[in-house]
């Protein structure tokens, strides 16, 4: 892998944003609620966050948490946050739609994708629920979204890294697969060598609670994460 890596870092606060855009993040995921897993953030901290930070910055849509089974109306609800998102200057959305029978629902999600336009959509780790996940990668191409966020159907990214590895290698240059759960400093390394991604996703939920307030540990340890992968980068160049 010659090519230098991408950092995202989920956040849910204006503070903890900047926290980690001082820390060298290239991209910030927005969310509310991270305990539960992430759900849709308010209009008013979209704009709060676009307004003070120069990153890219996706925002998670996603009506409220437990599965990924949605109504017509949460489904009418995850359309008013993408207009939303868009309205507020964000660069992209993360959403997630299954049908029943735990298969990437590509009607609904190939319909958000058109309605999001021109923010780019990832899938999250709803991706990672569905019960054939080769078959779901090519459901997610066929929707039209331009990354999967996944930790390969395992707890963690690092559990999951030979099947990240599988995905990436099938995926080719159709989309981009995002190695994502329990990825910290302490472990980029070796998750980096063994799925060969080019992005990476962190909460750093390993490094710190989710109610934690301590935004210099958050940017240190989003620095932590940088500086790790740029040595990665550093090592690969000098093999070249």
């Amino acid at each position: 892998m010659s090519r230098e890596c991408l950092l995202e870092i989920s956040v849910e606060s204006l503070e903890a944003s900047l926290a980690a855009e001082r820390g060298g993040a290239d991209r910030i995921e927005l969310c509310s609620n991270l305990s539960a897993g992430g759900i849709t953030p308010s209009a008013a901290l979209m704009h709060a966050v676009r307004a003070h930070l120069s990153i890219p910055v996706f925002v998670m849509v996603r009506p409220r948490a437990g599965d990924f089974v949605y109504s017509a109306a949460e489904l009418s609800e995850m359309r008013r946050a993408i207009a939303n998102a868009q309205e507020s200057g964000m660069d992209g959305v993360v959403l997630g739609v299954l049908t029943k029978d735990h298969r990437v629902d590509v009607p609904r999600t190939r319909e958000l994708v058109e309605f999001a336009k021109p923010l780019s959509v990832t899938l999250h780790r709803a991706f990672d629920e569905a019960a054939d996940l080769r078959r779901a990668l090519e459901d997610v191409i066929q929707s039209g979204a331009k990354r999967i966020l996944t930790s390969g159907g395992a707890k963690s990214a690092l559990e999951g890294a030979a099947v990240l590895a599988e995905l990436i290698e099938a995926a080719g240059e159709r989309i981009v697969i995002v190695p994502g759960a329990g990825i910290n400093a302490a472990n980029i390394e070796q998750v980096v060598r063994r799925a060969r991604a080019r992005e990476f996703h962190s909460g750093l939920s390993t490094a710190l609670p989710y109610w934690s307030i301590d935004y210099k540990k958050l940017e240190e340890e989003v620095r932590k994460l940088v500086e790790g992968l740029a040595q990665i980068n550093g090592t690969q160049t000098a093999l070249e």
